[in-house]
């Protein structure tokens, strides 16, 4: 069996879960605090993913990122960037694709944290980022855990993005997803299967640890 699918599969959702943790403390602290009025069209333009399907996304992106285009051609002609049919593009797709599955939780979990504790953190004189790195963040650990799985779940499960933007190339952008449809194309079912029950024996194991450890700081807090 080719264990490079998988490879590149956690690997690309570890890169992009990290770029999205990155992107979406800032983003998700803005959005629950910020009172600027076009604040609504970043929140749609943020949750447009969740209703777009990933083939139109896909195709826009691979427009977008094609040295045909102007910005895939300023890339590749200032660069030497090409996005089209490599694995940063499918990073940078990716983080596209997940985004509000980051972002929706952590700005859940900013807007659920008392006022009285930023308040007071403002009041003794904290700056901004003191108070979000000292009171906001540890006290939305649940919110951060879940927004990075939800994150990572999501990506590994991705397919009509990176079939649109990466393509199909072994041992590049060949993630489990285009795999398991390789095989199914090819009437190789067994060999189908067994890619997809890994995978989903994989997902399952780790909902079970975020569960239980979500379980256990509840009961922590509880009895804190």
């Amino acid at each position: 069996m080719d264990f490079e699918p998988f490879y590149l599969t956690i690997k690309l959702a570890l890169v992009t879960t990290m770029f999205l943790f990155l992107i979406g403390i800032p983003l998700a602290y803005w959005l629950a605090f910020s009172k600027a009025k076009g604040k609504v069209i970043i929140e749609a333009l943020v949750g447009l993913p969740l209703v777009l399907p990933p083939s139109v996304l896909g195709f826009y992106l691979l427009l977008a990122f094609s040295p045909e285009n102007w910005f895939g051609s300023f890339l590749d002609q200032y660069f030497d960037v090409r996005l089209v049919f490599s694995f940063p593009g499918l990073v940078i797709a990716s983080v596209i694709y997940s985004l509000p599955f980051m972002v929706q939780p952590l700005q859940s979990g900013f807007v659920m944290i008392p006022k009285n504790l930023i308040e007071t953190s403002m009041l003794l004189g904290k700056s901004k980022l003191t108070t979000l790195t000292r009171v906001l963040l540890p006290n939305m650990k649940n919110a951060l855990i879940t927004a990075c799985i939800l994150a990572f779940a999501h990506t590994m499960g991705e397919f009509g993005v990176v079939l649109m933007v990466g393509g199909n190339i072994p041992g590049e952008t060949r993630v489990i997803s285009l795999a398991i449809h390789n095989e199914v194309e090819a009437m190789n079912y067994a060999q189908a299967n067994l890619y997809a029950g890994i995978l989903l024996l994989f997902s399952f194991l780790v909902l079970i640890g975020v569960y239980l450890l979500n379980h256990r700081m509840l009961k922590v807090n509880y009895i804190g």
